[in-house]
């Protein structure tokens, strides 16, 4: 399957966060390497902001999908959520390396500074939003389901920070805990 104009566009701009980050992002360099024209990417992105906003829902999209794989592969909802990222598995090291440009372009984010923002935040909460709905779903205590939420969030902090992760054999005594094994 060829990819769209829209896709080559994100990936593009996937490209050049990871290679050269946020500072080297520019519409202009974006479209060129995109291989379309300013005009061309403003058609699909009406603004920087528009581009990052649709960055992070083309993330979601991919969180959704592998949660969704996880969970037909019998997996639950909350085991999925409290995984520890592989960093040794180069998919999730090269997700983990996308997340970080977009702390890092979220970081140079001014709340304040026009409706543009409100897109990529707007993106953001949908993407949080759309992991918990599925813990919300299948943890009958709300408050179960925010422990699980804070600390599956906490771990992939840490992984994103470059932080040494938790003892494994302790980690998984935790995860049994909050799953109630």
């Amino acid at each position: 399957m060829t990819a769209t104009t829209r896709d080559r566009i994100l990936d593009a701009l996937e490209t050049l966060l990871l290679e050269k980050g946020m500072s080297q992002v520019t519409l202009e360099s974006v479209a060129a390497a995109a291989g379309v024209s300013k005009g061309g990417l403003l058609y699909h992105f009406k603004s920087k902001d528009a581009l990052l906003a649709g960055l992070v829902r083309r993330l979601t999209e991919r969180a959704e999908q592998q949660l969704s794989d996880a969970v037909a592969k019998g997996t639950s909802v909350s085991e999925w959520y409290l995984q520890t990222p592989n960093t040794d598995n180069a998919a999730d090291a090269l997700e983990l390396a996308l997340y970080r440009s977009m702390l890092a372009t979220m970081r140079t984010v001014d709340a304040n500074s026009g409706p543009e923002i409100d897109e990529v935040q707007r993106a953001l909460a949908e993407m949080l939003n759309s992991w918990s709905d599925g813990l919300d779903t299948e943890v009958d205590d709300p408050v179960d389901a925010d422990i699980i939420r804070l600390v599956g969030d906490g771990v992939y902090l840490r992984a994103l920070l470059g932080l040494p992760p938790i003892d494994p054999d302790r980690y998984r005594d935790v995860v049994d805990r909050l799953l109630k094994r």
